[in-house]
Formats: structure tokens, C-alpha cells, sequence
């Protein structure tokens, strides 16, 4: 090749190089200039729903555009992720990732039709869903010790409900398992809603669930929190113990969610959007809505939420490798 071509080529290569950027700027300038679609992987009404529903809110009256709401539940939020993936990398489809769809799905899945570190890039935490053991008032368990030792005297005999196979729910109990010895049934359900109307109505003793689920059952008094596996003891319920506090050591989990944007995303729009969601969250009117829901705001930027991300990701694929969990 002559050094003339070459140096077309190179100059060629440096001109599309500043039209690529000088494009990627203009669009930062002027975003938003149309209405954002935020995706949530689970169905209207729930707690995540609730949740992003009072963040866009916000967003909108920040943001001058309006933030749709867009559920596409199903897939353990493949079936979210997929979509998100496919749509332009333009910074106006947001997604509501979690620790299933950014972490525990890489194990639960043989195949992964989606990459969560190459695919996605973080924008900011929203929020964590502690989580909870519970029990309808009539079950004969008054705590979690009464729970344990009848577990341990019939091995096998007991179930507990959650969620779904491989949700944070499901795995926080396979960790309580783990570290207290039990041999205890899972009881699966398509979604936190069912599950905790058999256990209110009787037909299942113990369930792994999250406060912004429980929430109305707890004040109604059709479901009695037995212990908390968080860190340390919840605002809304000073009472219930947490299981580390009782002993069973290094039981910590919850569900918690961030929001990602597919990648290519130009980096000033992530950094905009980064911005506008830790103002959002950390509006009084949208924080005290959050903790009325049952959800902690955790609000943080990109850097802070791939750091999580990453020390989450540490531990969770040993504990589901080990349980022998899948979705395939």
C-alpha cells in the first residue's frame, strides 16, 4: 500500500472519527428531545413498578420529557433484557436491571442470550427490597427459633414459598439452608402476590419475601415477620430481630435494583441520566414514597453501582453452583 493511500485512509479514518463524536456530542446537547421508555421486567403493579412509577414521575418534571413506563415481564427479565439490548443506544430506553438480571441469571442460565457486563452500562442504584421471613399469625411459629428447631426435628416435612426459582428471595433461603442446617421443601410461585396469599390463607407455613410485597399484609395482620435477613434491624420493623442477631452468621440478602442503558450509549447522556436520577431519588416527596412502599432508596452513581455489582457478584454464582439451582 502507498504512503499516499495511507495517509487517505488515515485521514479518511480521523474524519469519521470526529463526525462520530461531534455526533455524539450534539446529541448529548440536546437530550432529551422526546420522551424516554423505561423498562421494567416484571408485570403492573408490583413493587418494582410501583417504585420506577414514582421515579418517572419525577424524572418527567425534571427531565421536560415525558418517562413511559413499558412492562415486559416473563424470563426470569430475559425476555426485558432482550428488548433493551435491541433498541437503539441512544440513552431513551432505560432498563430496571436487578441482582437476577444482572447476576444470578449468568449461573441460572446454561445459555444466556444476553452478556449483562458487555450489554449494559450502569446509570445508578434505585433501591434495595429488604427481605423477610414470614408466617401466618396461626402457624404455631411466635419466632424464628420455634420455626428452626420444628424444621430440624421433621427434616423434609415443612415447605416455604417465594417468588420464583432463582429469585433473590429463593436464594436468600437456600443461604439461611446453607448456614443453619435445614432441609426444608421450596415452594415456587409466579410472583410474590400468590405466593404470600397461600401463606396467609394457610396453605404453606413459612415464605421468603419482600417488605414492599408484605407491606399490607403486615399492617392488616395476615402475616407475621419472623426475622429480617438484613445487617441490622429495619426502620419500619424495629421489632423483628435479624437472623445474624440471632445467631446464624453471615445471613445478609435483598433484592435490589439499579438502572442501565444498553452500551454504546454515548457517556454524557449516561452521566445526565446518572445525575437526574439520584436528584429524583432524592426528592423528599419520592424518598418518603419509596420507604412508605417498603423499598430502601439507595441512590448512587454509575461508579458506585458497578462496584456493588461487582462485590455481589463474588458470592451469589458459588451459592446457586453449589445448590444446584437452574432455570434451564
Amino acid at each position: 500500500m502507498s504512503s499516499r493511500i495511507s495517509r487517505r485512509l488515515a485521514c479518511a479514518f480521523a474524519i469519521g472519527s470526529f463526525a462520530a463524536a461531534f455526533s455524539a456530542a450534539q446529541a448529548a446537547d440536546t437530550y432529551p428531545s422526546k420522551p424516554l421508555r423505561w423498562v421494567i421486567a416484571t408485570a403492573a403493579g408490583g413493587g418494582s413498578d410501583a417504585m420506577a412509577r414514582m421515579i418517572a414521575t419525577q424524572l418527567s418534571a425534571q427531565l421536560g420529557q415525558n418517562v413511559v413506563i413499558d412492562n415486559r415481564p416473563g424470563g426470569a427479565s430475559v425476555i426485558a433484557s432482550e428488548n433493551v439490548i435491541r433498541s437503539p443506544a441512544d440513552g431513551y430506553t432505560l432498563f430496571s436491571a436487578d441482582n437476577g438480571t444482572l447476576i444470578f441469571n449468568t449461573v441460572l442460565f446454561k445459555k444466556l442470550s444476553y452478556d449483562p457486563v458487555k450489554d449494559f452500562v450502569p446509570v445508578g442504584l434505585t433501591a434495595r427490597f429488604p427481605l423477610v421471613l414470614a408466617t401466618y399469625p396461626t402457624s404455631g411459629f411466635s419466632t424464628v427459633q420455634d420455626a428452626i428447631e420444628a424444621i430440624k426435628k421433621a427434616p423434609g416435612k415443612y415447605s416455604y414459598a417465594s417468588s420464583g426459582i432463582g429469585s433473590p428471595h429463593h436464594l436468600a433461603m437456600e443461604m439461611l439452608k446453607q448456614r443453619a442446617g435445614l432441609d426444608i421443601n421450596h415452594a415456587p410461585y409466579k410472583g410474590g402476590a400468590p405466593a404470600m396469599q397461600d401463606v396467609v390463607s394457610g396453605h404453606v407455613p413459612l415464605i421468603a419475601i419482600d417488605t414492599a410485597t408484605a407491606n399490607p399484609m403486615i399492617k392488616a395482620g395476615r402475616l407475621k415477620v419472623l426475622a429480617a435477613f438484613s445487617a441490622q434491624r429495619m426502620p419500619s420493623l424495629p421489632d423483628v430481630p435479624t437472623l445474624i442477631e440471632l445467631g446464624i452468621t453471615d445471613v445478609e440478602a435483598a433484592a435490589w435494583q439499579g438502572m442501565v442503558v444498553a452500551s454504546g450509549t454515548p457517556p454524557a447522556i449516561v452521566e445526565r441520566l446518572g445525575r437526574e436520577l439520584q436528584l429524583a431519588i432524592g426528592n423528599p416527596e419520592v424518598r418518603s414514597k419509596m420507604l412508605e412502599l417498603g423499598v430502601e432508596p439507595t441512590p448512587s452513581d454509575a461508579a458506585a453501582m458497578k462496584d456493588y455489582w461487582n462485590k455481589q457478584a463474588r458470592y451469589w454464582p458459588s451459592l446457586i453452583r453449589e445448590r444446584q439451582i437452574s432455570l434451564d
